[in-house]
């Protein structure tokens, strides 16, 4: 129990704080100014914090929501949450713009010069791609780790969003040359047999940092849409086994495991297993359509960096569990 203190011991404590914090003053002026030692000052100024003297309030300024942020981070157990200021959070073209554009903040922040960069599809990554900076990181290596989704002239297609981010990081390149989906598993292990794809599915061990997407099966998303992905019938299936969205064309249910189906035994690219021990796995996504395939991502480890918009942050706070 601390002992109580004179009041000329907590005005010399109101004192030093008022012009160490207030006035701006340090500990090297203080200590001429007050004639005490520097050690004295020091000593003071942690005592006037640890009795409640001083208190740091911390003020978030306008569209930044570090109190949303930790609160997620402390939920879901993920190393980090990034929640952006979305103008129209039920805008495809809104979130890929600003979540994209936190997302490329957040790369050139973590960046090492010989990072592998694992790099999967869809809007909110080719958002990401388009507000990189033009820097130089030789030593990169940036990986594709599904194979070519959707159309060729997409730019969401895979490939694409590979060589432009490569070419704005001035790095190496790793593609995977094959669809993301093919016809049955018997052409599968035809293109699993092919040298280029088998030296690029051989890196995925070795990814460092990976920035995917999370999917959700409506029938507006890009997979319903676009029937050189997905037909109908896959999406028929994966409901119909209980899946509320995807990461790298991997289907999984509420609590983030896979959703077995025949679909998964067409895809070439990187399964949830493989991307569970990449070291840093940042997922980037938002709107109300995502919410559930983003809490299951979470619930099921797949992420451990989030970056989202704010509501679909309150949305994934206000579920009683996590």
């Amino acid at each position: 129990m601390a002992r109580a203190r004179s009041a000329d011991e907590l005005r010399l404590l109101t004192k030093v704080s008022r012009l160490y914090y207030d006035d701006g003053l340090n500990q090297d002026d203080i200590v001429a100014r007050l004639h005490l030692s520097r050690s004295k000052v020091s000593r003071l100024l942690q005592q006037a914090r640890d009795e409640g003297i001083v208190k740091t309030v911390i003020i978030s300024p306008p569209g930044i929501y570090s109190e949303v942020e930790g609160r997620l981070e402390a939920k879901y157990r993920v190393q980090e949450v990034i929640v952006a200021e979305v103008r129209d959070a039920e805008s495809p073209e809104m979130l890929s713009r600003e979540l994209g554009a936190a997302a490329a903040s957040y790369l050139l922040r973590v960046i090492s010069d010989d990072e592998i960069i694992g790099i999967a599809w869809g809007y909110t990554i080719s958002g990401m791609v388009t507000a990189l900076e033009a820097k130089a990181y030789p030593n990169v290596h940036v990986v594709q780790m599904t194979g070519g989704i959707g159309k060729p002239e997409s730019e969401t297609y895979a490939t694409e969003l590979c060589h432009r981010m490569a070419r704005l990081l001035s790095c190496k390149l790793v593609l995977l040359p094959a669809p993301g989906v093919v016809m049955d598993q018997r052409m599968r292990e035809v293109y699993l047999a092919d040298n280029h794809i088998q030296m690029a599915i051989s890196l995925f061990s070795k990814i460092t940092l990976a920035f995917v997407g999370v999917g959700s099966p409506t029938s507006h998303t890009i997979l319903a849409r676009d029937s050189s992905i997905l037909t109908q019938e896959d999406l028929t299936d994966v409901l119909h086994h209980q899946a509320v969205g995807d990461i790298a064309l991997r289907f999984i249910d509420e609590h983030g495991q896979l959703v077995s189906s025949e679909m998964d035994q067409r895809v070439i690219g990187i399964d949830l297993d493989q991307l569970k021990k990449i070291p840093r796995v940042v997922g980037v996504a938002g709107g109300s359509t995502k919410v559930e395939a983003i809490r299951g991502a979470l619930r099921g480890g797949l992420l451990d960096v989030l970056i989202t918009d704010r509501a679909t942050a309150e949305a994934l706070l206000a579920s009683s569990q996590s």
